[in-house]
């Protein structure tokens, strides 16, 4: 595919996969259609121009032209990461019916609750599945946990093992599960993961990394070498459970920090990245560079994984992996705050992760 263009609809593989789609991505497909059926997408994602660049990461550019002008604009100061929930603005309570996929909750049973067309008061402290009415990728969605706690944008122990459940009960490794920070690009200041389906490697997920420590529940931490963007990469552990909560404690060491940060859930929440960032500081110091900030390109974790929209057909026509890479060098931290951060947050797990260890004993 190196340079080539291709859909990013069905046609990118999914019917290949149709005989050996989870209940769940199975469910989320056929729903997902039905809503683009309806019109309810600001644009077409199947028919917009894809391309994979060519060199060493390949990364992925897809142009969506005034994208930008179309989402919901962003209602909250860019320098916070912890900011109280504010009613007033938008939030996920007042979308549109239709743009509700379904809600779940949990269950004593081996298997998935779901409340289809169900009122609110039946399942008030449910989660839910919502487009993402400018998609950029087929079956582009938000999971909002506990939607109408009406909780602000901030990683929580409970909310993250709900988007690590997701990840895993999807079970396909195109399916992804992200998470922006405020500071980090997220528009809406609403507890919301996004989630979407591509059939192609992600840059980082190729990426080399480097082992820093192994924890006493089993979990590895990484970092990640000789890519544009350093960051962190969590696996292992006897469980699922065991992963989710390490990271999720490495999220609240940084929104206590005020560290904007983006997550990506991968391999079916086998694997998750974790990229600090520092573009939403840049700008309002005005630091960043005019070349970028006329591209109007926002480094959310799609962008820092390397899946770039574009906004402007020029760009994407002279899009070069250099210029990604220079891009997304002045998004990310410097190596000496990179190593800083690194030294405070492995400091931080190692008590962390003995106390836990202590107290369960």
């Amino acid at each position: 595919m190196d340079g080539k263009s291709f859909g990013l609809s069905c046609s990118l593989g999914v019917e290949d996969d149709s005989l050996n789609l989870s209940p769940s991505l199975d469910k989320l497909f056929r729903e997902w259609e039905d809503r683009k059926a309806r019109g309810l997408f600001h644009h077409d994602i199947g028919s917009c121009e894809t391309k994979v660049l060519r060199g060493e990461h390949n990364f992925v550019a897809t142009l969506i032209e005034g994208r930008d002008q179309k989402k919901r604009p962003t209602e909250f100061g860019m320098n916070q990461v912890l900011q109280p929930f504010d009613s007033g603005k938008f939030n996920f309570t007042k979308v549109r019916p239709e743009e509700v996929i379904f809600r779940f909750g949990e269950t004593d049973k081996d298997s998935a609750q779901y409340f289809d067309g169900a009122p609110d008061t039946i399942s008030a402290s449910s989660s839910a599945i919502l487009i993402n009415v400018s998609p950029i990728g087929y079956c582009h969605v938000l999971l909002t946990p506990k939607i109408q706690d009406c909780l602000p944008q901030r990683i929580d122990q409970e909310s993250f093992l709900i988007a690590m459940y997701v990840a895993r009960e999807a079970r396909n490794p195109f399916f992804r599960v992200g998470y922006n920070s405020l500071g980090g690009f997220a528009t809406i200041n609403h507890l919301h993961f996004q989630a979407y389906y591509l059939k192609v490697q992600y840059p980082v997920e190729k990426a080399t990394t480097e082992k820093l420590t192994a924890l006493a529940n089993g979990v590895s931490i990484a970092q990640l070498v000789g890519y544009p963007v350093s960051g962190f990469v969590f696996e292992g552990g006897a469980s699922l459970e065991d992963l989710s909560d390490v990271v999720a404690k490495v999220c609240i060491f940084l929104q206590e920090k005020n560290r904007p940060f983006n997550a990506l859930i991968s391999e079916s929440g086998k694997r998750v990245f974790l990229l600090p960032q520092c573009y939403a500081e840049k700008q309002l110091l005005g630091k960043a560079s005019q070349e970028f900030l006329d591209m109007r390109i926002n480094p959310a974790i799609w962008e820092l994984s390397g899946h770039l929209v574009l906004k402007r057909k020029k760009d994407y026509d002279e899009a070069s992996e250099p210029n990604i890479c220079r891009f997304l060098v002045e998004a990310a931290l410097s190596e000496t705050e990179f190593q800083e951060l690194k030294r405070c947050v492995l400091d931080s797990m190692t008590v962390s992760i003995a106390c836990s260890s202590d107290i369960g004993s």
